[in-house]
């Protein structure tokens, strides 16, 4: 993971994603929940967020029944839960920055087991702005390096108004500002297809380099709390090279 992208988290490993499909399915739900709650819109084609979380939905494969449950869901025909958007900040081994993102019904319940998890693998829980000013908010967009060449893709996101590519032999990762982020996502829709992943999310400006001891508990700080039904993204800067990850994963 050497040079992975600013965005990218561990979630990404597909085997891990493989895994845990039935619990993204749940995640990605909860999200097209929020998206139609927060707008009162039903209909994609005037709902952005909306748009955007099918599009994630169909990126990860999730049954069109199951989608259109969780549109109902957020319009009268379900659980009626009431979802808000918290974000948690921290730090973890080494001074490893640390963002959670979550959709929950339950603060209290949230906040204390994210804390948990912090103090479990050596960090520490910090309040709201104590790591973010280390980021930068803005948008990815994630394809599989067989959909084009490098020089394609570069071309085709910079005509969509994106501000960079980042292209290597796993992924081209589109790099966009807060405000393009929809605009170039769809206009890559367009282009190359269903992205492997879009969203918004928080660019490191430094990274950290771990040591296979700190990378080891890093990792599984990550694992636990993508595990966590409430968290939906997880973002941090650490590096962690490709000859500890081989260590690691041996």
């Amino acid at each position: 993971m050497a040079g992975h992208s600013k965005f990218k988290n561990i979630m990404h490993r597909k085997g891990a994603q493989d895994a845990k499909r039935a619990k993204i399915f749940t995640k990605v739900g909860r999200e097209i929940t929020v998206a139609v709650k927060s707008s009162g819109e039903p209909d994609p084609e005037k709902n952005p967020r909306l748009r955007g979380a099918i599009s994630a939905a169909r990126a990860v494969n999730m049954p069109n029944d199951r989608i259109k449950k969780a549109i109902q869901s957020a319009i009268g025909g379900g659980d009626g839960a009431d979802y808000v958007e918290m974000r948690y900040e921290g730090y973890g081994p080494a001074g490893v920055a640390v963002i959670v993102e979550a959709l929950t019904d339950n603060r209290n319940r949230t906040a204390a087991d994210v804390r948990s998890y912090f103090n479990k693998f050596g960090g520490n829980l910090g309040e709201t702005g104590s790591v973010s000013f280390n980021f930068t908010r803005g948008g990815l967009i994630s394809y599989a390096a067989d959909v084009a060449d490098a020089d394609t893709v570069m071309e085709a996101a910079l005509d969509a108004g994106a501000d960079d590519v980042e292209s290597s032999e796993d992924a081209h990762e589109i790099l966009t500002t807060t405000e393009d982020f929809l605009a170039v996502r769809e206009a890559m829709e367009t282009s190359l297809g269903t992205p492997m992943e879009a969203k918004i999310g928080w660019k490191p400006n430094i990274t950290v380099d771990l040591a296979e001891d700190k990378a080891s508990t890093m990792l599984k700080l990550i694992d636990t709390l993508e595990d966590h039904d409430d968290v939906q993204a997880v973002f941090y800067n650490a590096e962690i090279s490709d000859e500890v990850m081989e260590k690691l994963a041996g």
